[in-house]
């Protein structure tokens, strides 16, 4: 598997999720810089967490139109698999390749911490070496993480199957005290329709070997290295 880790000016997560693919998972990856359009060759791309731009507007507005993010929107369009991490969560819902918006947290304070997240579905590129109902304890690191959609939106993604990760205790309950910001209906991360564009805000990067204190977050990157293994065992 050969991964992207896009380059905003501002991402300060990016050499994070590089190493978290290349040395902790045992993958090739490599920069994109948020000037570059060509991507060719590349199986996943990666939109780290950070500042991009600054968030001097709002966070991932400016982003959104790096020359980069055609490229991106072209590779995902085509079947290719994207994860937006945190700030890389909020670049894709404001270039529109997911739904909903990421407002201020609940208590408007910055959070720190380990979170658990449940596993909803594993027939996603991002899942499919999880279980269904899989608990993973992963870091969260965000000011603006409060998933917020209207109620006709909010239905559309719960009917069409598109939360991926929600926020929940130890045991896997979704509870109003385990969900850290606000988020609807305890959302920590969704795909797109067709499930290969995921955007959450925990950081795998960061639970990706044991002395950060879980692996839990390699797990996410492990099943996207099967699932593009087997993408390409497939190819006739």
């Amino acid at each position: 598997m050969r991964t992207g880790v896009v380059v905003f000016p501002g991402s300060n997560c990016d050499r994070d999720a590089l190493w978290a693919v290349e040395d902790c998972l045992g993958e090739r990856a490599e920069f994109i810089w948020h000037r570059d359009e060509d991507i060719s060759g590349i199986d996943l791309i990666i939109l780290p967490g950070g500042f991009s731009y600054g968030d001097y507007l709002r966070t991932g507005a400016f982003a959104r139109f790096s020359p980069v993010m055609s490229a991106v929107k072209a590779f995902a369009e085509n079947g290719g698999v994207v994860l937006g991490i945190c700030n890389g969560f909020q670049v894709l819902l404001e270039a529109g390749m997911l739904p909903g918006a990421l407002i201020a947290n609940r208590h408007l304070r910055f959070l720190c911490k380990d979170v658990f997240v449940r596993v909803e579905r594993n027939d996603t590129p991002f899942t499919a070496a999880l279980s269904v109902g899989d608990v993973l304890k992963i870091p969260i690191a965000h000011f603006g993480g409060n998933y917020f959609a209207d109620p006709a939106m909010l239905d559309e993604v719960e009917a069409g199957g598109q939360v991926l990760f929600r926020y929940c205790d130890e045991s896997g309950e979704i509870t109003p005290t385990a969900n850290p910001n606000g988020s609807v209906n305890n959302i920590a991360g969704i795909t797109n329709s067709r499930r290969n564009i995921l955007g959450m805000m925990p950081h795998p990067e960061r639970h990706s070997e044991a002395i950060l204190g879980s692996t839990d977050g390699l797990r996410i990157l492990a099943s996207v290295r099967d699932y593009v293994s087997q993408m390409e065992g497939a190819v006739v």
